[in-house]
């Protein structure tokens, strides 16, 4: 009887142990759970690509979300604009793009005695890029302004607005799908308005490495600091100064090696004394990489990994992000991220710094 009893006791003890040993390696290689969304879009009709946020500066809880849909097989497809429940706003929408990629906004474009904020996106398969006034998205283009003119490698895909913080001139920083080696990639166009909101470019300045890998697309601008970034696809992320006066010295390389595959979408969190986080989708792991806004301690070029935040995007090519209150719902601000079920998703940016404040998830 004893005896039974020891054996029956160590069958229980290795049990134990057994099970306890089961957590310990369950808990070792647990995998956070992606964030949710507090908003889902609408989807678009074909295949949504970059978004962008207007602030409106009179109600932010009224701001908008501006997103491009590609088109279908022919390539065909619109800007689409939603409110901050992810509704459709029909009315605004603007069709019969050819192929649209990037979009970005900026606010204050002098026309006349008027300031018009302004939402710019590509148009790939014309090689143009096109203009709309914000909110009413009425077109300043008169139909598109071509781009990279004289260039055998054109197909313009990437796009980031610059104001010069002297001046409040704005210019366009664009990419394309494929192009030079020479650090030449990038073509930055000034934008002049006529009185009637009519725009006209000027070109100022071709700038940017590019490693050959892959291709370039997504381009975010830092107006306060002055710096412009754009994802190298297959390398990492590019750093120059935005202003087209100087020297085209490449300021930083970073990310190298903190991605699956594909590094891709840009956003910059803006928070006071220049301090903040650079969003960076790592598109294959459905993550994004953040990074330090201000560098680091000695160096504000070097940027190193700070953590990943899992989302409940798939794919994701483009994303926005604003620092600024946006209602009840968005009361640290506001990041968007384009998913490829034909949505973009709308996440408060207080569960992503929650996130952020958990050990790097990478």
């Amino acid at each position: 009887m004893h005896q039974r009893i020891l054996i029956l006791s160590i069958l229980l003890a290795a049990s134990g142990c057994n099970q306890k040993q089961q957590e310990q390696a369950t808990a070792t290689v647990d995998v956070p759970s992606n964030i949710k969304p507090l908003v889902v879009t609408e989807p678009a009709a074909h295949d949504t690509d970059d978004p962008a946020i207007w602030i409106n500066k009179e109600d932010p809880s009224q701001s908008l979300i501006i997103g491009t849909d590609k088109g279908g097989d022919e390539g065909v497809g619109g800007l689409y604009v939603y409110d901050l429940e992810g509704r459709i706003i029909k009315e605004k929408t603007v069709s019969g793009i050819k192929r649209p990629n990037n979009v970005d906004i900026a606010y204050g474009l002098k026309a006349g005695d008027k300031m018009l904020d302004i939402a710019v996106c590509t148009e790939r398969y014309t090689n143009s890029i096109r203009i709309f006034s914000l909110p009413d998205m009425q077109p300043l283009d008169n139909g598109g302004i071509e781009v990279f003119e004289g260039e055998e490698l054109r197909d313009p895909m990437g796009i980031a607005l610059y104001t010069n913080p002297e001046t409040n001139e704005i210019s366009a920083i664009v990419g394309r799908k494929s192009g030079p080696t020479d650090s030449t990639y990038l073509w930055q166009y000034n934008l002049i308005a006529d009185s009637t909101g009519m725009v006209q470019v000027q070109l100022l300045r071709k700038f940017g490495a590019f490693s050959g890998i892959k291709e370039i697309e997504s381009i975010a601008v830092d107006n306060e600091l002055g710096y412009v970034y754009y994802s190298d696809e297959g390398t990492g992320t590019h750093k120059y100064y935005a202003h087209p006066d100087s020297t085209g010295t490449e300021l930083a390389l970073f990310g190298s090696g903190d991605f699956k595959d594909d590094n891709e979408g840009i956003s910059i969190y803006k928070m006071d004394g220049g301090k903040g986080y650079i969003l960076i989708s790592d598109q294959q792991a459905n993550r994004f990489n953040i990074y330090a806004r201000e560098g680091s301690a000695t160096n504000p070029h070097e940027h190193k990994l700070l953590g990943s935040v899992n989302t409940s995007t798939n794919e994701s090519d483009g994303s926005d992000v604003t620092s600024i209150p946006l209602g009840t719902k968005f009361p640290q601000g506001l990041f968007v991220a384009m998913s490829d079920d034909k949505t973009f998703q709308l996440y408060s940016w207080f569960d992503i710094i929650q996130t952020l404040d958990q050990p790097a998830n990478n």
